[in-house]
């Protein structure tokens, strides 16, 4: 059994244990903030009681009460919304309660309503009548019950720009490797191949006849398109306007006799006439042949690879379909990330390079359009059409 190489995999879980250590701080200091506003609730109530009795003690005073403690127990209130209505829900007093300039009476007639659903009053019995006292959370309250929302807000914020900023860095480290990579490996294929183009050249003056040196002369250009492709990675290519189908059967015409015979690959097009569309040849025949040999090996050697070309609205598809293993759901997306790769051998930069010369170099699309497990995989291409 082949063991599967997945270096994202491994990077995903530890963004996910961070999460979960993010989520569980969140979670505790949520938890505890709101314990600390039921106890300011409860300590808040206690407050309105004792306040509320000290009212009644004030309206039924007499000689002989302390009216100067009684006093600094009312105007001790000064967070506290509070208000005394009577038994018909007529307003008789208020203390820390801001009033608008306008419809004073509608105001506090709906903030009675709204405090009466919020909680029941408190009942100050005066003999021969009752008043109502009814009273809403302090300002400090309703920050302290408001702080784990705005702090899950502010702690989700930053972990958004932080995403960013670390997605950021790393595409950009990753754009130098590919790019430093891709250089030095041109640079490096470049002296032994004009050094065998020149052997090849004295081989055809001396072997005129010999059909194995047309054959080497062919496998060094092939050498010479690589390294020509591998220089283009990091620059901006040139688009030409070019035939799409000349292009997908040079490209196929190379698969097909590289590859076993027991591998059909066919190309069906749309229509007979030629689709001409913007491309890079040396770098969207690489898209082509990196898709096929993906699929030889998806299918261990033995399968069909159809590639179907059509024509819509604004844009030209390229559907690359296979019998091989399939690819999960859940994997759609993953496949195309540098580092994933299912078999024993490679780096699983293939479709990520494929992605980039289609999106970045050709602003296309790829993705996966379909797949079934040990049924096959369609990878699409969408191309803009020329203007």
């Amino acid at each position: 059994m082949r063991k599967i190489i997945n270096i994202l995999e491994i990077s995903r879980h530890f963004k996910l244990i961070f999460i979960v250590i993010g989520a569980a701080i969140i979670i505790i200091s949520t938890l505890f903030t709101n314990k600390l506003a039921k106890d300011l609730a409860i300590e808040e109530q206690k407050k309105i009681e004792i306040w509320a009795e000290a009212t009644r003690q004030f309206i039924l005073a007499d000689e002989n009460t302390n009216i100067d403690f009684i006093l600094s127990i009312i105007e001790g209130n000064t967070t506290i919304p509070v208000i005394i209505a009577d038994e018909n829900n007529q307003l008789i007093h208020t203390r820390n309660v801001i009033k608008p300039k306008k419809n004073i009476s509608a105001f506090y007639k709906q903030l009675i309503s709204k405090l009466k659903s919020k909680r029941p009053a408190i009942v100050v019995d005066l003999g021969n009548t009752k008043q109502y006292i009814y009273y809403d959370d302090s300002f400090l309250f309703k920050k302290l019950y408001y702080f784990p929302y705005i702090q899950f807000a502010v702690i989700f914020i930053f972990f958004l720009i932080s995403f960013f900023a670390f997605s950021s860095t790393k595409r950009a480290e990753q754009n130098r490797v590919w790019v430093g990579l891709s250089k030095e490996t041109a640079h490096q294929l470049g002296t032994p191949i004009s050094s065998l183009l020149a052997w090849v050249d004295l081989l055809k003056l001396r072997h005129e006849q010999d059909t194995m040196i047309a054959e080497m002369s062919k496998d060094v250009h092939r050498l010479q398109i690589i390294a020509e492709r591998f220089s283009k990675i990091g620059s901006a290519p040139d688009l030409h306007l070019v035939s799409l189908n000349e292009t997908l059967n040079n490209a196929l015409d190379y698969m097909n006799k590289r590859s076993s015979q027991k591998v059909a690959i066919d190309c069906h097009y749309e229509q007979e006439s030629p689709l001409f569309i913007y491309l890079n040849i040396a770098l969207f025949e690489w898209v082509i042949e990196n898709l096929c040999k993906n699929a030889i090996d998806a299918m261990d050697g033995i399968g069909n690879i159809d590639i179907f070309v059509s024509q819509k609205d604004t844009y030209i598809v390229v559907d690359v379909k296979d019998t091989g293993k399939g690819i999960e759901r859940s994997k759609f997306k993953t496949v195309f990330s540098p580092g994933f790769t299912t078999k024993s051998r490679g780096w699983g930069l293939g479709l990520s390079l494929v992605k980039r010369i289609v999106e970045e170099y050709h602003n296309g699309k790829i993705f996966v359009k379909q797949s079934e497990i040990g049924k096959g995989t369609t990878f699409r291409i969408q191309l803009k059409q020329p203007d």
